[in-house]
């Protein structure tokens, strides 16, 4: 709409009053004859033009000679008073003869007649010269108001086909000014927020119609716009007697010629249905089959909650981390049926005696954990791990035979004895493991002289350093392929390194080095630089380059350098950024610096690289994650390919996970896929890529090489 009004020009009038005084000054011009100085003149004007001097002579410019019957250059004002149109004459002839007499300047509308003997609607404007030195005495100027009246229609129109336009999307479109007020809505705004469809003078204040849970979100996206950067924000609406709606709000800066806002541009997109959605996904991912308490990764995401308001509320909190004694035992002895028949008596035993302010998780296997907030003393503590002890102690039996088990708990207090999430499961496990040592069953409470934990991570962090300094890490390339005919697309660059006995090591053995951030970065910048020299290698043999998907750990990203470096990289080593992916997991959205992901994966982005999110659906997997963040590809974790024939929810779990990919047009990609049977059953579910064992093991360089050549 604006576009259109910008090349769209009103014709300009030109009044006496704007003509430079040398042009009817006759001193100007005193080598010209009067005659000619006002012919002259007279041509200074582009619409038709009349004029008389003192001494009665008439004068006309050509425009307005060619509107009467014949040319003629001394028109009275008779010829052209016969222009007008019988229904205007009189009024106007009226108020001519008057002004005459008075010498009183004025203006009026009327129709006048055009050489096509049509009549268009024309203002006459008439004015006086009292200067004895000017080139006239009065001025008669005629304006073909048409062209504007024709332009005028045409906006009009055209504002009414943007607002018909605007009213048939489903979307909320609003356009604010730059202090926030409404200057128009279309249907779908004025329903959503309870305004008038037929609402014509808007300039309400757009943030008094937001409910107030979040106008300060809205005021936060609204100072950015106003700045001239593109905002958003989360909110919901809710009118009488009606559902709650969700709404993702962007703010879009609407810039002048001079780059300056002038407007603001707000377009609301209903997402309830995808929050609908995402909360039945967020049950499905993060409820434990077995016991219906919650699973690991949802437990942790409760746990840092829980954290971060008993730090801001300066309380206590406490950790239960709990193993069942010779569980081992039971399922070697009376089968894993038996096993699960356990664990799912003694998940529902703990949700019926706690109240609803603990949290209980199994976190997998026969591991528990439970989270007791607002924690007064340690007794307390020490009270409700007697009471989960208690649970094992009630008979539980299967198939007519007593299942005989027992319980080790260890136990950890914030802040005494830890600071984060980590560190206070951390200890909690140091004392699960003393108690362990010293004898199965009971409960341990940490105490500080607990470490011998730490010296596995200390060998680890000191494995780390040795085979870096030695140079002892290769990477090594596991071929992606399309499930179709098993065409290799790309590869998966995984990390490996040779013992003092040159037998390849998993990355496993140096799991610790992947938290620090001094090691994990050194050991990225070892596998890149291989990477890319070998990608390099393969081009100067005239391969094909295939994509190369590169690991990176979240602590990778915590100096908020991750980005330049990794593009710096390739730069140097002539690797174009489209043959190259990063994965990432899920928790480096999540976790202290996830900012920092954020910044640097939009960055990438921006430079061609695709960006793939490894491990989705194994935890707090949020669909606005999907639809805010750069991401290309969504990787579904082999734990749901190794149970989706046993296990109807891990199948459902693909399946959903394949269909919000597709309508978010983003690629998913299979891990773990090890025989026939996984590949006809991705194929049913829309799955196109995978990787594992039934293809390919991952591929040394040579190999690598060799696959390439074929």
């Amino acid at each position: 709409m604006k576009q259109s009004l910008k090349h769209k020009q009103i014709p300009s009038v030109q009044h006496s009053s704007d003509i430079p005084s040398d042009l009817y000054n006759p001193l100007s011009e005193t080598s010209c004859s009067e005659q000619l100085q006002r012919q002259q003149f007279s041509a200074q004007f582009q619409q038709p033009v009349w004029f008389s001097t003192k001494d009665n002579k008439y004068f006309a410019n050509p425009a307005l000679t060619q509107l009467l019957p014949s040319a003629m250059d001394h028109p009275s004002d008779r010829d052209w008073l016969s222009l007008i149109h019988d229904t205007d004459l009189h009024n106007f002839e009226t108020q001519w003869r008057r002004s005459q007499q008075v010498q009183e300047s004025f203006q009026q509308k009327v129709l006048f007649k055009q050489p096509n003997q049509s009549y268009h609607n024309t203002l006459i404007q008439v004015s006086y010269r009292t200067n004895a030195h000017d080139n006239y005495h009065c001025m008669v100027e005629f304006t073909d108001l048409e062209p504007v009246n024709v332009l005028i229609e045409q906006l009009q129109q055209q504002v009414e086909s943007r607002n018909h336009m605007l009213d048939a999307s489903v979307d909320c479109i609003k356009l604010l000014s730059v202090d926030g007020r409404v200057r128009h809505m279309n249907r779908a705004g004025c329903l959503a927020l309870g305004v008038p469809t037929d609402e014509k003078n808007f300039g309400m204040t757009w943030l008094n119609l937001l409910p107030e849970a979040v106008r300060d979100k809205g005021t936060i996206a609204l100072a950015e716009a106003a700045k001239g950067k593109t905002s958003c924000f989360m909110g919901m609406s809710q009118l009488e007697n009606e559902p709650a709606a969700y709404w993702d709000n962007m703010l879009t800066p609407v810039l002048d010629q001079f780059g300056q806002v002038k407007e603001i541009l707000c377009v609301s997109r209903d997402v309830t249905l995808q929050r609908q959605a995402e909360s039945k996904l967020q049950q499905i991912i993060e409820q434990d089959d077995l016991t219906g308490l919650l699973n690991r990764r949802a437990f942790s995401r409760v746990f840092k909650n829980n954290l971060k308001l008993a730090r801001d509320k300066h309380q206590q909190l406490g950790l239960l981390l709990i193993d069942l004694d010779y569980f081992k035992h039971v399922n070697d002895t009376l089968g894993h049926i038996a096993g699960d028949h356990l664990l799912h008596t003694l998940g529902l035993r703990f949700q019926k005696c706690f109240n609803s302010e603990i949290v209980v998780s199994r976190l997998g296997g026969d591991e528990f954990a439970i989270l007791i907030p607002n924690l007064h003393t340690q007794e307390q503590l020490l009270e409700i791990a007697r009471i989960a002890c208690a649970q094992m102690e009630i008979p539980i039996s299967y198939m007519g035979q007593f299942i005989n088990s027992g319980m080790s708990i260890g136990c950890s207090l914030y802040p005494r004895d830890a600071q984060s999430t980590s560190n206070l499961l951390k200890c909690a496990d140091i004392a699960l493991n003393d108690l362990k040592i010293s004898g199965r069953g009971g409960v341990r409470m940490f105490t500080q002289t607990m470490f011998k934990a730490l010296e596995e991570t200390t060998r680890q962090l000191t494995l780390a350093r040795s085979i870096i300094k030695s140079d002892q890490i290769v990477p090594y390339y596991q071929p992606k392929v399309r499930l179709s005919n098993s065409k290799v697309v790309g590869f998966e660059a995984l990390l490996r390194w040779y013992d003092e006995n040159q037998e390849l090591q998993l990355p496993s053995h140096i799991f610790a080095a992947f938290q620090d951030y001094e090691l994990a970065s050194r050991i990225s910048e070892i596998m890149q630089v291989k990477i890319f020299k070998d990608m390099q290698q393969w081009m100067k043999e005239g391969l094909e380059p295939l994509p190369v998907s590169i690991n990176a750990a979240p602590v990778e990203f915590l100096r908020d350098d991750y980005a330049e470096k990794l593009l710096k990289r390739l730069k140097q080593y002539g690797i174009s950024p489209r043959v190259v992916e990063l994965e990432i997991t899920e928790q480096s959205l999540s976790e202290r610096g996830a900012n920092y992901v954020i910044r640097a994966l939009h960055l990438l982005k921006e430079n061609g690289i695709h960006i793939s999110l490894d491990d989705f659906g194994t935890g707090h997997s949020s669909l606005t994650r999907l639809s805010n963040y750069p991401v290309d590809c969504i990787k579904i974790d082999r734990s749901f390919v190794e149970r989706m024939h046993t296990d109807r929810s891990a199948l459902a779990i693909v399946k959903a996970i394949t269909q919000i990919g597709a309508s978010v047009s983003l690629d998913i990609l299979v891990e773990g896929i090890e025989n026939p049977e996984q590949v006809t059953t991705l194929k049913d579910c829309d799955c196109h890529i995978g990787q594992g064992f039934y293809f390919y093991r991952p591929l040394s360089f040579d190999k690598t090489t060799q696959l390439l050549r074929r």
